[in-house]
């Protein structure tokens, strides 16, 4: 449960929060299942915050310092996380649906199970974040930094990866049926078992630049064009 002290200084504004913060450097503030639906917390500094199980949906944390926190499980559900710092940030099975994290740092942040279903993640950094499992259904990813981010078994159905930067990232098992994928930088990645199906913008060039992109799936046309069996 939420610690109410910590969750009344917050709530009393901006001015209280950053002075109890400065006062209390080493003190976690704990806000685990507390309910904080649309709270207006922008460029508010929860790093290291307990904030499991909290429900943010709709809240308005653009700017905000969020780095190392704790958020597994929490809901941020059509959220405004747009250049928020969640740099190494616990986001396991986290809800992140319809997020607005445009430009938000999630540098090696732990995303893997979370939901980020149509989620605005333009620009984002997410440079060796851990996105195992995780559900980005029509993500919006253009110009996304994902270098050596872990993407296996990954849902990214119709996902916009154009111009995304998947540099040795993990790919391997991930479903790609109908994403958007010109330009997209996927030299050193791993396509073992990866899916790209339905993909109608990915050229040759990308995947033979990509590690194990023979035992991925494609049409059948792009079959043709790899000269390699689909049966192989």
């Amino acid at each position: 449960m939420a610690n109410y002290e910590h969750l009344a200084i917050l709530q009393a504004g901006a001015i209280a929060w950053v002075e109890w913060r400065r006062k209390n450097p080493q003190v976690e503030p704990d806000f685990s299942l507390a309910n904080l639906v649309t709270a207006k917390l922008t460029q508010v500094d929860l790093s290291g915050a307990n904030l499991i199980g909290c429900d943010l949906s709709g809240a308005n944390l653009e700017d905000a310092l969020m780095n190392e926190a704790n958020l597994i499980g929490t809901n941020l559900s059509e959220s405004n996380l747009r250049k928020a710092d969640l740099g190494g940030a616990k986001l396991h099975r986290a809800n992140l649906s319809f997020a607005n994290l445009v430009s938000a740092n999630l540098i090696a942040a732990d995303l893997s199970g979370a939901n980020l279903y149509e989620a605005e993640l333009i620009a984002a950094y997410l440079y060796q974040a851990n996105l195992y499992k995780a559900n980005l259904t029509q993500v919006h990813l253009s110009h996304g930094y994902l270098l050596r981010a872990n993407l296996s078994e990954a849902y990214l159905n119709k996902a916009d990866l154009r111009w995304t930067n998947l540099m040795g990232a993990n790919l391997s098992g991930a479903n790609l049926i109908n994403a958007r994928l010109s330009n997209a930088n996927l030299r050193g990645a791993n396509l073992a078992g990866a899916n790209f199906r339905g993909v109608k913008d990915l050229f040759v060039q990308q995947v033979q630049v990509a590690k194990n992109w023979q035992s991925a799936e494609y049409d059948e046309d792009f079959y043709t064009r790899l000269e390699i069996s689909s049966h192989c």
